[in-house]
């Protein structure tokens, strides 16, 4: 019986596709793998943030990169447009099928693979919609692991890899994006081409950083490093944001082993619920972080907490605590606020995790997350602090607020993310959940505010996971490099067929001409 269900239901996927786009004939080995549950198609038509809605026609579950080329073929002679979905953890609908119009979501997770970790070449090559923490616990069996993360592992490579993948590491490492070393990736014409630095490389580039939008990830060479087994976690609180930047941007700056760090963020509190929040609990209930009693000579009754580690092995244990001291000296900070645990390597990286699993139990995780990160320049960071930690937040948020400065000369400016155009800019993320409509207006409408302030005073931030609803938005985040991408989307994904949920593209063919002259 159930297996006539689902020859009925596939029958009708085909059809439904057929009539919808009309499409005569699809390939009859895809039609095991497209799906019409309502279950799966509803799943596939939101995402973490729950602020965006796009239906597909159908969810396919594919076996291989040939599977996802034939799909993108009959899409790109058919003219239906095709989203790959990885753990669906975009914020505004971007890996959606775009409301309003026929597609098909690509569950990428729905194939796994860690394919063998090469030693002597220090990589490890990866499915597209593997996601982070099992390519973690693949390498580990090496004694090895990638070197940039995410805070968050539960993401899938070929979507951290479309954007960038940033963490506390990238100030040194560079993002996620910089430690890739080959690709394979199925075009908007539903070609399957293995790309790099050496061989077709404006691909390779165009795809790192690139929103979906010439590629899909199918492989990822991802490079490794030498495993630590421990961590030393440092937080220490400031109360004057001049400070805070200081020792931050010193930080980034340190070179050698010894004095070196492997993860600086930092972020702000501007109410005693953050100072423990669902990024981790740090500060022990048995020793707790009053606020109250802190912030009454902070700078605008703002505080900072910077957070650091240093990885090391069990051998190095007696000579961590004096280079932790030695580099504590030299920073500005509350004094008697040194806030310090210890902990395997893993259980830090996987640590938002933990959290996630008791927001789950509390019903608390899946909320609209009207996220916004943003790319700030460093010469106006004290501005930004000035005119929104300090005006436009006032004491009431609803979740973390990360802030934390990057070096770019650590990113490779061939790939297709942008970034400030200074050698020093900051995340800033604020990454709030609203738990019923009046929040989440609250703090859409403070967003807005927020990139409005960024607007009239010329601060020139970029959104990092971007999200506009005009052309020439998109026109105005990418710059003088508009043209580049253009031309980029031209060559591979000539019918705008890939990623339609980022609305990029929603215009006519020949609106913009001279990005081909």
């Amino acid at each position: 019986m159930k297996m006539a269900v689902r020859l009925v239901l596939l029958t009708f996927a085909i059809c439904r596709l057929i009539v919808t786009v009309g499409f005569t004939v699809l390939p009859t080995e895809l039609q095991s793998q497209l799906s019409v549950d309502n279950s799966e198609v509803e799943a596939a038509s939101v995402d973490f943030g729950m602020l965006d809605k796009g239906e597909p026609l159908a969810v396919m579950h594919p076996g291989s990169a040939d599977d996802i080329a034939q799909l993108v073929r009959a899409a790109y002679e058919g003219g239906f447009s095709v989203s790959a979905r990885g753990h669906g953890h975009s914020i505004n609908g971007q890996g959606l099928i775009k409301r309003g119009t026929k597609g098909v979501v690509i569950d990428m997770g729905s194939k796994k693979g860690v394919g063998s970790v090469c030693e002597k070449g220090m990589y490890v090559d990866v499915w597209g919609g593997e996601l982070w923490i099992n390519v973690l616990k693949a390498t580990l069996q090496y004694g090895l692991a990638p070197m940039s993360w995410t805070d968050y592992l539960y993401l899938s490579v070929g979507g951290t890899l479309s954007n960038a993948g940033i963490s506390g590491q990238a100030f040194h490492h560079g993002p996620q994006i910089s430690n890739v070393h080959q690709l394979d990736v199925v075009t908007g014409k539903g070609e399957v081409l293995t790309c790099s630095e050496e061989s077709n490389s404006e691909l390779f580039h165009a795809v790192l950083g690139g929103l979906g939008q010439f590629g899909i990830i199918t492989r990822a060479r991802i490079a490794l490093e030498p495993a630590p087994q421990r961590v030393r976690w440092i937080r220490v609180l400031y109360s004057n944001f001049a400070k805070f930047t200081k020792d931050q941007e010193y930080l980034i700056s340190v070179e050698g082993n010894k004095e070196r760090l492997d993860y600086i963020e930092g972020f702000v509190i501007v109410d005693e619920g953050l100072i423990n929040n669902w990024r981790s609990s740090f500060f022990s209930p048995s020793n707790p972080v009053k606020i109250s009693s802190l912030n009454k000579n902070a700078d605008g009754g703002v505080l900072y907490c910077l957070e650091f580690t240093k990885n090391y092995h069990q051998h190095q244990a007696d000579s961590i605590d004096q280079e932790i001291e030695a580099l504590l000296i030299k920073l500005d900070f509350i004094p008697a606020s040194v806030f310090t645990t210890d902990l395997p390597y893993v259980d830090f990286l996987d640590r938002v995790h933990k959290a996630e699993l008791k927001l789950r139990s509390k019903g608390l995780w899946e909320v609209p997350h009207p996220w916004l990160n943003l790319f700030v320049p460093k010469s106006r960071i004290v501005d930004f602090d000035k005119g929104v930690f300090k005006g436009i937040l006032g004491n009431k948020t609803s979740g973390p607020i990360l802030i934390y400065p990057m070096n770019k000369d650590k990113w490779d400016q061939r790939n297709s993310v942008v970034t400030p155009e200074e050698d020093v800019f900051y995340l800033v993320a604020f990454l709030r959940s609203a738990l019923d409509d009046e929040a989440l207006e609250y703090l859409s409408d403070q967003n807005r505010r927020i990139l409005k302030f960024c607007n009239d005073a010329e601060i020139n931030a970029k959104q990092y996971l971007p999200h506009y609803t005009t052309q020439q938005e998109w026109m105005d985040h990418f710059g003088d490099r508009w043209d580049q991408f253009y031309s980029r989307k031209m060559q591979f994904d000539p019918r705008r067929i890939l990623a339609t949920g980022q609305r990029i593209f929603e215009f006519h063919p020949h609106a913009n001409a001279n990005a081909m002259q």
